[in-house]
């Protein structure tokens, strides 16, 4: 599929935009690929076969009443257009037809030269010597150098200008442009008007930029050409824009246009670029630019109308700026890699390179364009502040406010609450990250810094292992891969897909990450972070949860729960699924829950001390097993073994966490489960002693854990911290 078809795509809301053809680059015959079709330096075009505006026919006009024109005392043109509208590329088009009626072609960039001296010696050396290279023409060159020399100072001789020849004597040199000096200018002049007038054509002078030099210059350059407009059979074709060369003219109480119309004797304004030929520009551009990268990122047809009209469309004013906005894009986008949605990408492109003032304040605005409505936090302060974001990125866009006031619509949702618009709650987070959207904090800061944060990291292997969890082995396998450390940040993203879970996915998907639970390291976190077990819990919980009835829910676990190795994978799912009060959610009927259940219980009074010892959250299992036995059911005896005691001690170690107001900090007290220990066992006595027997056996590994415990066994509690 063509790149014009996957991005613009017909609509009776949008009609402008669409395309006039279905032809790629990639798509084209080797005979129809020109320098146009690659971007490249912003360089005027050239060739014919280049012209993407239609303005070869225009050009050949142009040079066909330019030569209709009578020379005989010379004439001055002008090619007229604002700054970047392809005047230079204009003119360009415009050298065949006087090529054809063999009219010679003399160029001088006056944007290459500073100061009026060196205007002056560099416009008579650069034409003399381009004349001298004119078959017929050598005579006039000469008589152009010399007559220069009369208008140029002393200070050049001695560094030897750029028409003299090496070898020749500087003091004869000095001498000869003296007599010439004396003769007077008026008969050097003579000279070369006769010999203009003996040309059987006229010579065509073109002057170009001259809107890039700054106001003295421009005024310099007008003295000059109308100090030799008047030669016969010269044509001056000078290209500026109006409005600025007009400005620089304008002295007081003199306008610069009635100063400007004196020279002219004919100015021709390039004619406005249609909208809609702008508009197939820049498709062609976006084509070019992004044809032949392998990963574009996901595109939204429905949502590229809207974006291309208020956002891009509206800072492109001519062929300058659509290659300048292509030359952009096809960097950053290969750069990105598909990592965020490419309309996205598309509208900061146009911010970054047409309002750099604006791109420059998005680093500092990351929070107002991005943080969700949270009525449980933040407080009006924090709402205040974060609107200050965005309203000075309007106010930093001046009169083009209206297109950052549209990106903020079209692509930072969360932000929109800032400028009269909805309100977006923490759900739509999900969403924006699943579809790589900026709206997502870690998606922009991705596009801002070019460096995956560990969120968009995860997220992007999260979509490779979503892909696979249709199947146990691929999708455990995948998981098993990966870093240690963004095994539970790519688990946790699986939640962004709840809305795609099919049947298919449940029992696998379910069944594996049931499994690897057990294994899964409490990673450090914040103080109001979820822990591991609620991390897998949320996303086998969507899963499960995600089949049609209670029996089908029923026929997924009986299928899950013989494929998990420890009780403490089964009994998460059997709580999850159950009815037990804070816990379950009622997903299967309350017999088959506590069938369950009473099987569980029967699977942890029948394991032995060594399998034991070996499964996670030991304490947990065992008082759930002691605490819900139902009558005539057997009790829970702990095994004498100092591994399970190990076991059971590690399970019960937590850390109370503290954070104190306005400090960042969190404060960590490692203590033990010591009422749950003693429940367990029966007896303090008993656990002491048990813990005694560990302590004689010296394992590994284990003294601060060993000294915790002698603590609390000497009679330490927690509410004693910081006391001897």
């Amino acid at each position: 599929m063509s790149w014009i078809s996957k991005l613009f795509k017909k609509s009776e809301r949008t009609p402008a935009i669409v395309p006039s053809s279905e032809t790629s680059f990639s798509e084209r015959p080797d005979e129809a690929y020109t320098a146009s079709t690659v971007i490249g330096a912003d360089n005027p075009i050239r060739l014919s076969v280049d012209d993407r505006l239609d303005r070869a026919h225009a050009a050949e006009s142009f040079a066909s009443n330019v030569l209709r024109l009578d020379s005989s005392e010379g004439i001055v043109v002008g090619v007229l257009g604002p700054w970047g509208s392809g005047k230079t590329s204009f003119v360009n088009l415009s050298r065949p037809s006087f090529e054809r009626e063999e009219i010679p072609i003399l160029d001088f960039n006056p944007w290459m030269f500073s100061g009026a001296e060196q205007l002056v010696q560099s416009f008579f050396s650069e034409i003399s010597a381009q004349l001298k290279l004119k078959p017929g023409l050598v005579e006039v060159g000469k008589g152009f150098e010399e007559y220069g020399e009369l208008f140029s100072g002393l200070a050049w001789i001695p560094v030897v200008g750029p028409w003299i020849e090496r070898g020749q004597d500087v003091a004869k040199l000095i001498g000869a442009l003296l007599q010439r000096k004396k003769e007077g200018i008026g008969s050097q002049r003579k000279k070369v008007e006769l010999a203009l007038r003996r040309l059987k054509k006229p010579i065509v002078v073109i002057l170009d930029d001259i809107d890039r030099l700054n106001t003295g210059e421009i005024r310099d350059i007008f003295r000059l050409v109308r100090l030799t407009a008047n030669f016969p059979n010269v044509i001056y074709a000078l290209a500026f824009d109006r409005k600025r060369v007009e400005e620089a003219l304008s002295e007081e109480g003199i306008p610069g246009r009635a100063y400007l119309e004196k020279i002219l004797q004919l100015g021709f304004d390039l004619p406005s670029v249609p909208d809609h030929v702008l508009n197939q520009q820049v498709f062609d551009g976006i084509n070019s630019a992004l044809d032949g990268i392998p990963n574009t990122g996901k595109f939204d047809t429905e949502m590229w109308p809207d974006i291309f009209m208020e956002v891009v469309r509206p800072l492109i004013c001519n062929m300058r700026d659509v290659r300048r906005y292509a030359a952009a894009i096809g960097g950053t986008v290969r750069d990105i890699d598909g990592q965020i949605a490419l309309v996205d990408v598309l509208a900061l492109e146009a911010i970054r390179v047409f309002l750099p003032d604006v791109f420059q304040r998005f680093p500092a605005s990351v929070a107002g364009l991005t943080t969700v409505s949270d009525i449980s936090y933040g407080g009006h302060r924090d709402q205040v502040h974060l609107k200050q974001q965005v309203d000075q990125l309007i106010q930093v866009a001046g009169e083009k406010g209206d297109v950052v006031n549209a990106l903020i619509q079209r692509l930072f949702m969360a932000g929109q609450r800032h400028i009269g618009g909805s309100h977006y709650g923490p759900d739509w987070s999900k969403r924006w990250l699943r579809e790589r959207r900026v709206a997502h904090v870690d998606v922009f800061r991705f596009y801002l810094e070019r460096i995956a944060g560990q969120g968009l990291l995860a997220f992007s292997v999260a979509e490779q292992a979503w892909a696979r969890m249709g199947e146990a082995e691929p999708f455990e396998a995948y998981l098993r891969a990966v870093k240690p450390e963004l095994v539970l940040d790519i688990i946790a993203s699986l939640e962004t897909y709840e809305d795609e879970i099919t049947p298919d996915r449940v029992i696998p998907g379910a069944t594996v990450l049931l499994s690897l639970l057990p294994s899964l390291p409490e990673q450090e976190s914040g103080m109001f972070s979820f822990g591991t077990q609620m991390v897998v819990g949320r996303v086998v919980y969507r899963l499960v949860r995600s089949l049609p009835s209670p029996e089908a829910v029923e026929a997924a676990v009986r299928a899950i729960l013989p494929k998990l190795a420890g009780f403490y994978s089964k009994l998460s799912l059997i709580e999850m699924v159950g009815w037990k009060e804070s816990v379950g959610h009622k997903l299967v009927s309350a017999e088959f829950a506590c069938e369950l259940e009473t099987s569980w219980r029967a699977q942890v009074r029948s394991t032995d001390a060594y399998d034991l010892a070996r499964e996670k959250d030991l304490l947990r299992s065992l008082l759930v097993a002691k605490r819900e036995a139902a009558p005539g059911e057997p009790t829970v005896a702990v095994p004498q073994n100092t591994q399970v005691t190990l076991s059971l001690l590690r399970s019960a170690r937590s850390e109370v966490r503290s954070q104190t107001m306005g400090n960042r900090a969190v404060s960590r007290l490692p203590q033990l489960a010591w009422d749950a220990l003693t429940e367990l066992y029966g007896d303090e006595e008993v656990l002491q002693t048990r813990i005694s027997e560990l302590k004689a056996s010296q394992p590994a590994d284990c003294d601060e854990l060993l000294t915790l415990a002698d603590k609390y066994v000497s009679g330490w509690r927690p509410k004693d911290f910081g006391k001897d």
